[in-house]
């Protein structure tokens, strides 16, 4: 019996870039995943040509760019101008993002339209922008000729914790308390309602999603590790000696690295732990004074940014990953520092806790400041007392990533949504919520 055919997605990825972090090289590494086990075409907006074709794909045989660069950069410098000081807001830029997005699907349309009513394509899957709040220009247009629309990941309305107002003016999210308003953007609605498959990266944006359109709904987180580039073998027993913790990240204050000084600073000071706080970013120099206020330079390595060949042996020395971020998304680090099997601390809020099974990782309740500094402080002194303790919650990090979080992984995840999508498999796969939890 002959092999069946290729499915044939197009792809859309606006955003997507290998240069990039965060949701472009999500995008552009979902992509390609899915570029490898698909007969897809790519279709990106003209920025990130450049690099595309650097990567070795071919414009017209791979991907197509789209050029609407001048309102784009519209968006970017009003953005700028409204800013507060010399904090850029990404939420105020996540709304004009989405009033001038449309424009790229129109001229997504302008190109493909007759390709795609010729049969060309099997479905447009939009992996690109993230955001649940991005309306669709194309999907009723894709309704109406027949062609299967595939939404997502999405992922996005995590809200602000309550008791942390002071960070949140830090981060110059003012504008974030109008997201509320995108039930009331013309094609919201519509364009899931028109989606054959939404893919919910996370239990908030499932928790958004009307009832109806539930039964329509996969849920696959947006973050993936490349096995090429991360090394998936056991980890090593760690060297004996005091507990080594790190911390991996852009240092603002929402990732909250003072309040993982203040939990460590008393094991720190009695010689049980070391402290790796690898990274960088407007907070460092507070983060430094307050190191020293609390007399434990000794005890902790603050030298900013490594480059990524150094950093995945420098993060195999330490036995856990202490990220206390108070409002995260996705969580690309932790499911870094699971691959290599450093088990995570992270707060029970946002993406990371849906990351992290009970037995390769530990999650805290984020309450307020003190109960949070209390928890964190708690859990290091018991770890602190026997790391080897951790030597079961490495292997259970590792096997998790290798089972659901390469993109090799992911790839099939998304394969199977198509095949249900197209009727080649009669129920909606299923990973469990949130993935691979038993």
């Amino acid at each position: 019996m002959p092999d069946a055919k290729p499915i044939r997605p197009l792809l859309i990825a606006e955003g997507a870039n290998p240069t990039l972090t965060s949701a472009s090289l999500v995008g552009w590494s979902c992509a390609r995943a899915i570029a490898q086990v698909t007969d897809a075409h790519i279709v990106t907006e003209w920025r990130n040509r450049d690099d595309f074709l650097k990567a070795g794909l071919v414009e017209g045989q791979d991907f197509t760019a789209i050029d609407i660069r001048r309102i784009q950069n519209l968006a970017w410098r009003t953005t700028k101008l409204l800013s507060r000081g010399e904090h850029f807001s990404w939420s105020l830029y996540a709304i004009f993002s989405n009033l001038v997005y449309p424009f790229f699907e129109r001229e997504v349309w302008k190109q493909f339209a007759g390709r795609l009513k010729a049969g060309e394509f099997d479905l447009v899957h939009r992996i690109l922008p993230l955001s649940p709040t991005t309306p669709s220009w194309i999907s009723k247009r894709l309704q109406e000729i027949g062609v299967p629309w595939v939404l997502g990941p999405l992922n996005g309305g995590v809200p602000w914790p309550h008791g942390f107002d002071d960070v949140r003016k830090l981060e110059n999210d003012g504008a974030g308390r109008l997201r509320a308003l995108y039930r009331l953007q013309p094609g919201v609605q519509r364009t899931r309602r028109d989606a054959q498959a939404i893919i919910t990266a996370a239990r908030t944006t499932l928790r958004e999603m009307p009832e109806p359109l539930h039964t329509q709904c996969v849920f696959i987180p947006e973050n993936a590790i490349d096995a090429q580039r991360f090394d998936l073998a056991p980890s090593l027993p760690r060297s004996p000696g005091p507990l080594q913790a790190a911390f991996v990240g852009r240092l603002v204050a929402l990732k909250g690295v003072d309040m993982l000084i203040n939990a460590a600073a008393p094991l720190v000071r009695e010689g049980k732990l070391r402290l790796d706080i690898i990274g960088d970013g407007p907070e460092r120099e507070r983060l430094q004074s307050l190191v020293q206020q609390e007399g434990i330079q000794s005890g902790v390595r603050m030298e900013g940014w490594v480059d990524h060949s150094v950093l995945q042996p420098r993060l195999r020395e330490s036995h856990v990953l202490a990220f206390p971020s108070i409002r995260e998304f996705g969580g690309g680090a932790v499911l870094e520092a699971m691959a290599l099997g450093v088990p995570p601390i992270v707060l029970d809020h946002g993406g990371p806790p849906e990351l992290v099974p009970p037995t390769a990782g530990f999650v805290l309740p984020l309450e307020s400041r003190p109960q949070i500094v209390r928890d964190l402080g708690a859990l290091l002194a018991r770890l602190a007392e026997a790391p080897e303790q951790l030597a079961p919650y490495s292997a259970a990090a590792q096997a998790h990533i290798r089972r659901f979080y390469t993109w090799e992984a992911k790839a099939q995840q998304m394969l199977e949504v198509y095949r249900w999508v197209l009727g080649q498999r009669p129920d909606k796969p299923t990973w469990g919520i949130p993935m691979g939890f038993e």
